[in-house]
């Protein structure tokens, strides 16, 4: 079994029916329960859900201080590569963009890597394009071996890899694996994904039942918000953290929320989803699962980050750059998108700190592997 048999019991149509037909009355239900399935986030992604924001927000900071306590982790994302053989209509790496392409050198991450070390970091996040023929799992391997000494936490966000792969990045000291569907509507996906090993859906759905069974520490998932309803496919994201955490149980799980972000020859977003609902949605992931770690990006704005943070974010990253050997080797490559908040890793820790909250830049260590 994987998570494909349960997702081919539901409908796209079906699901966006029963969000839309939410009563006030299924809010105050859901919200007063002591504990919640994911039927009920569905109530809680509804339209008239936003009418309940306040008392959401307020349930969503008492749930996440009991399970966390006031702390945020801080983390940085490290582009090892922008080469890649998809084309994807949202992505600035898109294989038919006439751009410059990249792949760091030992060297090069080695620049990198010291960058990083400067501003405090020791979780980090190594990301890539999907070329299979350049940055592949001997590649992967081998940039784990060049930085582990460095960092207490690594995490990778690359294309899907087989078991076996995943349990070698395991073997090799990867904490995370992430792994984002961009949208779990299966008759529109091959529209935004119409060349490459990304254009197969049912083989990305199935990627984190095999990060799942090669025993990776933390899985993360997460949707592409604004190629379709924000409402109706993060339900379905909801639905696959769930069936994960019921079959994967040894593992922890996270949630990330990028927003459709301006980048090289993409395409504009289909659904326009405003900072009040992205907050809905933080605190709907909150009030349905306490034991989610919930994590923000600079793709967010300065005013959206800035208020988040008691309300149920538990990971940030900060002084992010896109684009390989963005930190020091090379500024000027371009970018998988632009980031919206652009201040220090610094300035984001004294943030969290003057909001009462403490800025941890380690919770985690190899010894304990």
């Amino acid at each position: 079994m994987s998570f494909k048999t349960v997702f081919d019991t539901y409908s796209w149509e079906a699901v966006a029916e029963r969000i839309a037909k939410v009563t006030a009355v299924d809010i105050e239900r859901v919200l007063h329960k002591p504990k919640r399935t994911v039927e009920d986030f569905m109530v809680l992604l509804s339209p008239i859900a936003q009418d309940y924001l306040e008392p959401m927000a307020q349930l969503a900071q008492r749930l996440t201080q009991k399970r966390f306590g006031k702390t945020i982790q801080l983390y940085a994302p490290m582009y090892l590569s922008n080469e890649c053989q998809n084309i994807c209509t949202y992505c600035g790496f898109s294989l038919d963009n006439r751009i410059k392409r990249k792949t760091l050198s030992d060297t090069e991450i080695r620049q990198e890597v010291a960058a990083l070390k400067t501003m405090g970091y020791e979780h980090v996040l190594l990301v890539t394009g999907e070329a299979n023929y350049t940055v592949h799992i001997g590649y992967f391997l081998n940039a784990i071996e060049v930085i582990k000494k460095d960092f207490a936490n690594i995490s990778v966000e690359v294309q899907p890899l087989s078991q076996e792969e995943y349990e070698q990045l395991h073997e090799a000291g990867v904490y995370s694996v992430l792994v984002y569907q961009e949208t779990y509507h299966k008759e529109v996906y091959k529209q935004y994904h119409p060349k490459g090993k990304k254009s197969n859906f049912d083989f990305r759905l199935d990627t984190p039942d095999r990060v799942g069974g090669a025993g990776i520490h933390k899985i993360g998932l997460g949707v592409l918000l604004g190629l379709e309803d924000w409402r109706v496919d993060s339900f379905f994201n909801a639905l696959h953290i769930d069936y994960l955490q019921k079959t994967y149980w040894k593992s922890k799980y996270s949630v990330s929320f990028p927003r459709l972000r301006p980048a090289e020859g993409i395409i504009e977003p289909n659904f326009i989803m405003e900072d009040k609902d992205l907050l809905q949605l933080i605190c709907a992931y909150r009030i349905w699962n306490e034991d989610l770690e919930i994590s923000i990006s600079t793709r967010e704005n300065e005013h959206f980050r800035n208020h988040i943070i008691p309300i149920g974010v538990t990971t940030m990253s900060a002084g992010s750059k896109t684009n390989p050997g963005g930190y020091v080797v090379d500024p000027e490559t371009l970018e998988q998108f632009e980031t919206s908040d652009e201040r220090s890793a610094s300035e984001i820790a004294a943030l969290i700190a003057s909001r009462g909250y403490q800025p941890v830049w380690k919770d985690w260590d190899r010894v304990y592997f």
